[in-house]
């Protein structure tokens, strides 16, 4: 269930009890890539989204749009963050044009579902995406009802993962015991705030080049392939 044998970013040298994931008081959970499999790649309509909103604001030829778009992306956390920064952007107008894609590509989820009903523990979603576009996910999965509450990118003023102080604020607003949470990722990069506050990590290995990078020195205390299956074991267990 637990791989640890692999290249990727290596696991803490001694591996946390799983008492500590059965008796989490909290989960926070990443959305994209993670509660759903990477391979359904519904972050391609947002990807073209972007392109064409940051061409039609900057008056760029696409191509050009997509080399900046990336250029803040790895500069900046996320390309919103840059396009503020840089160019004074509205995130509003933006954020509700690129979430604005088609979630039927996304099916219903009964092994998570119940996965989660029987998981102990207060949930949360924390994610550089808006709030509308996690409850548009989660719903058409069919998990909405499990989460207490969306942290989106709104909620930390615009600083993306993996800065340190949303990860701060969330703690605070929610009153979460960091060292009875749980964070479940697919890029392990943003795992290493969590980490820090004394969060048990979860990494989602599926594969992705991006969810390998800026790993190196991330404690990273499970790594899994898909987060339906582990969880399916996790609540076997508590059972």
């Amino acid at each position: 269930m637990f791989d640890h044998d692999r290249s990727d970013p290596a696991p803490s040298p001694a591996v946390r009890d799983l008492e500590r994931i059965r008796d989490a008081a909290a989960w926070v959970f990443d959305l994209d890539n993670t509660l759903y499999a990477a391979s359904v790649d519904l972050f391609a309509q947002i990807d073209q989204r972007m392109r064409a909103y940051i061409a039609a604001f900057l008056g760029l030829p696409v191509d050009e749009a997509y080399k900046l778009q990336k250029q803040y992306f790895y500069q900046y956390g996320t390309s919103l963050r840059g396009l503020m920064h840089r160019h004074g952007m509205s995130p509003e107008p933006f954020l509700a044009h690129v979430h604005d894609i088609d979630v039927s590509v996304l099916e219903a989820d009964p092994v998570l579902d119940a996965a989660l009903a029987a998981l102990p523990g207060r949930k949360f979603i924390h994610t550089n995406a808006s709030t509308r576009h996690a409850e548009r996910v989660v719903e058409r999965l069919g998990i909405a009802r499990h989460f207490d509450a969306v942290f989106d990118i709104c909620e930390a003023a615009f600083r993306p993962k993996p800065e340190p102080e949303p990860y701060a604020e969330l703690v605070a607003r929610h009153g979460l015991d960091p060292t009875a949470t749980v964070m479940v990722e697919d890029m392990a990069r943003n795992l290493g705030p969590a980490a820090a506050l004394g969060m048990t990590t979860v990494w989602i290995s599926n594969g992705s080049e991006l969810g390998a990078t800026d790993a190196a020195g991330v404690r990273i205390d499970h790594v899994v392939q898909a987060l339906p299956p582990w969880l399916d074991g996790i609540v076997a267990r508590v059972d």
